[in-house]
């Protein structure tokens, strides 16, 4: 595993430097040079690399050594092949574990009749899955874009579902949790998270609504006559509806109850942990940078 002992954010004042760092993003390469983002989580850095022959790739591992100004000159570099993935992208703060517990908690606590637990199960209780949705994110950039983001989102959607069925006496809490619970799984297909982020070809051409429906139908047809009708129709329609309205993604306008319910808990936990990200770069009293995200800039 990778011997990785310091990270950017560790460098202030440093000129020269030797780190590992991953290759993000390549923003420019000829014949004898490449321009490119490097980071680790705790940041990023845009270098300039003497390199040829195209060797330079998104995703790798380099250990480099250069001059650190407002940029990095890479002097030398050479290709690491052991490291630990969490070293070189951001992850959630809170422990994971501590994440899928809480959701278990609201799991249990709401979803109680014989098709919930059925449906709920067949996804959370095979490790194939698990294992892609702790490690999942929420977004490339929009929001929770970190690895474990896509729990730590699933778990901020159920708390605000649940407070907000219990408050306004939702006719049908159970499929307001569980489709809050599932509402974003298609996303451990959708997004690549196993080095810098970004959509997968799938995602790019489907999107995780479409697949997260897609998900669901799998699961029912493995027990088709365990679900009734009404079930599969309010739970399939709640994923489908949950972005809200068509200019927003949304394949068709919000039509239930329960719809309306998880739509604006997951705008809630999504502007909010935007705002979140923008507080971590915003000293208080100052005005933050504008944010496509949130459409203005903060005073903090």
């Amino acid at each position: 595993m990778s011997d990785k002992n310091k990270f950017l954010i560790d460098l202030k004042g440093e000129e020269n430097i030797e780190i590992n760092l991953m290759v993000m993003k390549i923003i420019f390469k000829d014949a004898n040079k490449t321009v490119c983002i490097l980071a680790d989580k705790t940041g990023e850095i845009k270098t300039n690399i003497p390199s040829k022959n195209d060797e330079i790739k998104t995703g790798m591992v380099l250990r480099v050594s250069g001059i650190k100004g407002v940029n990095l000159d890479i002097k030398k570099y050479e290709f690491i092949s052991e490291y630990s993935l969490e070293d070189y992208l951001p992850t959630v703060k809170k422990p994971i574990e501590d994440i899928m517990n809480e959701i278990e908690e609201y799991t249990n606590k709401y979803i109680i009749s014989r098709e919930g637990k059925a449906l709920n199960d067949y996804f959370f209780n095979d490790e194939n899955f698990l294992n892609k949705f702790k490690r999942g994110i929420g977004g490339v950039s929009m929001h929770h874009n970190y690895i474990g983001g896509l729990a730590e989102h699933t778990l901020n959607v159920m708390y605000l579902t649940a407070i907000l069925c219990e408050r306004y006496d939702c006719r049908r809490t159970e499929i307001a949790m569980l489709s809050a619970k599932l509402h974003d799984i298609g996303k451990i297909y959708e997004l690549y998270y196993d080095g810098p982020f970004k959509y997968t070809l799938r995602g790019e051409m489907e999107g995780h609504i479409v697949i997260g429906v897609q998900m669901i139908n799998e699961a029912i047809r493995e027990n088709q006559s365990l679900y009734s009708d009404d079930f599969i129709n309010r739970i399939k329609g709640c994923v489908t509806q949950h972005h809200g309205k068509l200019e927003y993604g949304s394949p068709r306008d919000m039509k239930m109850e329960e719809t309306f319910i998880v739509n604006y808990a997951d705008s809630i936990d999504a502007t909010m942990n935007k705002i979140g990200r923008i507080k971590e770069k915003t000293q208080s009293g100052e005005w933050s940078e504008y944010d496509r995200r949130i459409e203005t800039k903060l005073y903090l």
